[in-house]
């Protein structure tokens, strides 16, 4: 066999196993869908990925809502929060970022050391501290408490991630902008910014991402259901007694997933660059 063949054969045979590794991972997403197309009666008796019959009855159904709300609310709701923690993050975090990777201020060193030590502090730990301390602010039952904190760039995996990319940006054009006669202000806007463009499209997609598949913050904080997110939504559809609307909530789950990849997939080159150069600059 020639140097070619084996090369083409090699080739094959990578993507036959690519592709079947990832029609396992799809299998459950497939499923999913084609679950949502099928009639109530045989979601889970026939649970081939081949309907026997398909109908829309399910998305009508749930689209309607739960009660007396419809669920558009809840994608607006959503909406909402996901729009304010990503603007939030992109502000808050982008600032934290530039103090650490450019300025310099007292104990620099031990303040980064202990945002990077509250990375690894378990979320858990600080559920009931911070359910406490808003409630007292009577944030409760508000979007607040899911966020304001995000003002405070309490996100510490996002301040990391924009370190490592504007470490990487030449200090060379600080002190062309110095010489221009910008401050450090407009250093910050004029010049970081512009060229963190994939680090910050990397923090808002994940914000967005995190944010929109939450579901113990949104539980923990949020009582009215006219003011529940779609995780909150989709919940309703669950009877304790039994009697689930199962077709109603997968077609709604399928369109919670939508934004979400649509999201993904038009901004994918700038996260794979962000994530690419955030990984390669120290």
């Amino acid at each position: 066999m020639s140097t070619l063949a084996k090369r083409r054969l090699y080739a094959a045979l990578s993507h036959a196993i690519i592709i079947a590794f990832g029609v396992v991972m799809l299998y459950p997403i497939l499923w999913l869908i084609i679950s949502s197309l099928k009639p109530g009666t045989v979601i889970f008796s026939n649970p081939g990925l081949i309907p026997e019959s398909v109908s829309l009855e399910h998305y009508v159904k749930g689209w309607a809502g739960v009660g007396r709300i419809h669920f558009s609310v809840f994608f607006i709701n959503t909406f909402i929060v996901c729009a304010a923690v990503v603007a939030a993050n992109i502000v808050s975090c982008s600032m934290a970022a530039y103090a650490f990777a450019r300025l310099q201020f007292a104990m620099k060193a031990l303040w980064f050391g202990v945002m990077m030590l509250s990375i690894m502090l378990p979320t858990h730990v600080t559920t009931i501290p911070r359910y406490v301390m808003f409630h007292s602010l009577g944030w409760v039952d508000s979007y607040l408490p899911l966020t304001i904190p995000k003002l405070l760039a309490t996100d510490a995996f996002f301040v990391f991630l924009l370190v490592q990319f504007m470490r990487g940006i030449p200090k060379d054009l600080d002190e062309s902008a110095t010489l221009d006669g910008c401050g450090r202000v407009s250093i910050f806007f004029r010049v970081i910014l512009p060229l963190s463009g994939p680090a910050l499209v990397t923090t808002a997609l994940f914000s967005f991402l995190w944010t929109w598949d939450d579901f113990f913050n949104q539980l923990l904080y949020l009582n009215t259901p006219a003011k529940y997110t779609i995780a909150l939504g989709l919940r309703m559809f669950m009877d304790a007694s039994g009697n689930s609307s199962w077709g109603p909530m997968l077609a709604m789950s399928v369109l919670s997933m939508t934004p979400c990849f649509l999201l993904f997939f038009s901004l994918q080159k700038y996260f794979v660059q962000g994530i690419a150069t955030t990984g390669l600059k120290g």
